[in-house]
């Protein structure tokens, strides 16, 4: 995946997942919600890097083909490579780590948006090399809380302040199913194919 921003482009930043350390016999479920929880929160993409996991790209697949909106999804990329591309293509890259700067007291998302580029999340499913906080790999450090919590309440809470909570009211283009909000029961539309 490449960043889309162009000195021309006038459409908003875009924000793609880079889920790194991904290990197919322990981390499916947690993975599987990362992703998720990006394509909810109007995220572009998700890049599972280094490693394949058919069932978390066919999950993925199921639910947004049923649920809508464009929500790509790539594998195998080694993430090396994808940083290094995504930066050489214009965009900044943004390490979600409780050692970063606190996005309650500090202005990082204020100067990430100011940057006007579309944005990589590196969100790590294990330790991540100690390379990760540097320059050559992450332009800007994040913490959503300095204490231990999960990577995906991480990745859910700097979306939102990033996206300041428009993205919770966004429709989702070609949805087949949608919920109806309402204050007691369950009540969810599902949209025929014309055939």
């Amino acid at each position: 995946m490449e960043p889309s921003n162009s000195p021309q482009s006038s459409s908003p930043p875009k924000i793609v997942i880079l889920r790194w350390g991904h290990r197919v016999q322990r981390d499916v479920r947690l993975t599987t919600h990362v992703a998720l929880t990006a394509r909810a929160l109007c995220a572009s993409g998700f890049i599972l890097a280094d490693t394949t996991d058919p069932h978390i790209e066919e999950t993925v697949a199921k639910i947004s083909k049923a649920w809508g909106g464009s929500f790509r999804f790539e594998m195998g990329t080694p993430w090396k490579r994808a940083v290094r591309e995504w930066k050489a293509n214009g965009g900044v890259v943004v390490h979600l780590t409780a050692y970063g700067e606190n996005i309650q007291t500090s202005n990082v998302i204020q100067r990430i948006k100011a940057q006007g580029k579309d944005v990589m999340l590196l969100v790590g499913s294990q330790k991540v090399p100690g390379e990760f906080y540097s320059e050559e790999v992450s332009d800007f450090n994040v913490a959503v809380g300095n204490q231990p919590h999960s990577e995906c309440s991480a990745l859910a809470i700097f979306l939102d302040r990033y996206f300041e909570g428009k993205e919770l009211g966004q429709p989702f283009e070609k949805a087949k199913i949608t919920i109806v909000p309402k204050e007691r029961g369950k009540l969810i539309k599902t949209i025929k194919e014309k055939t």
